[in-house]
């Protein structure tokens, strides 16, 4: 066999092994980095939430760690300063719905998504948030305003029924 035919015979083996190795290694690195950015995503949303709890925390009059919501009558400035908070709750579920919800999920990023549903769920199960919605929600994005409302009528339905929450129906 001369030179010039293990060249060509080389050529071949890098054609058969080499470039599909090389496409499987590029679509793997893809993949890698769509979960770190999704992961980094996550990250990013969790730390708000961590940061609107301890909000929640510095206005500890407002009882709004509270699942069954406030008892007590507030003042203008406590109803002030709970809209403010209910506000930015919304922006922050909001953020979350643009940037982790789809309607086909990975197994990863439902896994993700349920996260925010929970909380979501946890928040309109309080009288006091289903009743700011309609004032909260105006201005966000439609698809979003009607999630988080199919939620809310998710949850007055199972307090009504006295059974346990359901899922939202995604």
């Amino acid at each position: 066999m001369t030179r010039l035919e293990w060249l060509e015979a080389l050529s071949y083996l890098v054609t058969i092994f080499g470039l599909p190795l090389a496409i499987w290694l590029f679509l793997y690195e893809q993949r890698r980095e769509r979960q770190n950015e999704e992961a980094a995503i996550y990250q990013q949303l969790s730390d708000q939430y961590a940061a609107f709890l301890k909000l929640l925390l510095d206005n500890a009059d407002l009882q709004l760690l509270r699942k069954s919501g406030t008892k007590q009558e507030l003042t203008e400035e406590q109803k002030e300063r709970r809209s403010a908070i209910f506000s930015i709750l919304i922006s922050l579920f909001e953020r979350a719905y643009l940037l982790v919800y789809d309607e086909r999920m990975s197994r990863q990023t439902a896994r993700l998504w349920s996260a925010w549903e929970d909380y979501m769920r946890e928040w309109c199960r309080r009288d006091d948030f289903r009743e700011a919605l309609p004032e909260l929600l105006p201005g966000e994005d439609p698809e979003f305003a009607l999630h988080i409302q199919s939620i809310a009528a998710g949850e007055v339905a199972s307090a009504k029924a006295g059974g346990s929450p359901k899922p939202a129906i995604s």
